[in-house]
């Protein structure tokens, strides 16, 4: 990758920075009900340069780490690495992902201007269709496969708003994961 300060990385660039939310909330409605856990987090995302592709796509990378941990006890509860690309010829947008459950996700979608003037990033991923896939263990996919994935990230200035929902198959029950929070550059 080329890390050269003439990357255009479009609408990436506002996310570069660390970020910090202490109001998140994960809510499953499981078979057994609803199930809800308070948590606090942090995002640094880096530049990382561009790449290109078979000489044909260029796309410009920034590099995450994000760590959550729950409210109540302080434990780390969740904990990954990636990137959000930008392809600025297709005005498209991805994100990898890898969380240490034997988890990846390659997700992709667009990214829009609200009327707010915040960018608005929509990304999916879907195990069964598409070209957007989910990659997991014997083990997640015997256990606690995910079916689906979609995010929407709200970059508006200084003030990052993030909405997540996982379709999740635990042992044969189908329940829908969703976490929400707003994060403030530090």
């Amino acid at each position: 990758m080329n890390k050269s300060d003439s990357v255009n990385y479009g609408p990436l660039t506002g996310l570069i920075g660390t970020w910090s939310g202490k109001k998140g909330l994960g809510v499953a409605l499981d078979p057994d009900g609803l199930q809800t856990s308070l948590y606090y987090e942090s995002i640094t995302f880096s530049a990382a340069g561009e790449v290109s592709n078979a000489e044909e796509q260029s796309i410009s990378a920034v590099h995450y780490m994000q760590q959550v941990q729950r409210r109540s006890d302080n434990k780390i509860i969740h904990c990954e690495t990636g990137y959000w690309m930008w392809d600025a010829n297709n005005n498209s947008v991805m994100r990898s992902l890898a969380i240490p459950r034997g988890v990846c996700v390659l997700a992709g979608g667009s990214v829009a201007v609200n009327q707010e003037k915040a960018f608005v990033f929509d990304v999916h991923a879907s195990i069964e269709k598409g070209d957007w896939q989910l990659i997991q263990s014997p083990f997640m996919l015997k256990n606690a496969k995910m079916r689906d994935f979609k995010q929407q990230l709200t970059l508006q200035g200084d003030k990052l708003s993030d909405k997540q929902t996982m379709i999740l198959d635990n042992h044969g029950k189908i329940f829908e994961h969703s976490d929400v929070s707003v994060l403030l550059r530090q």
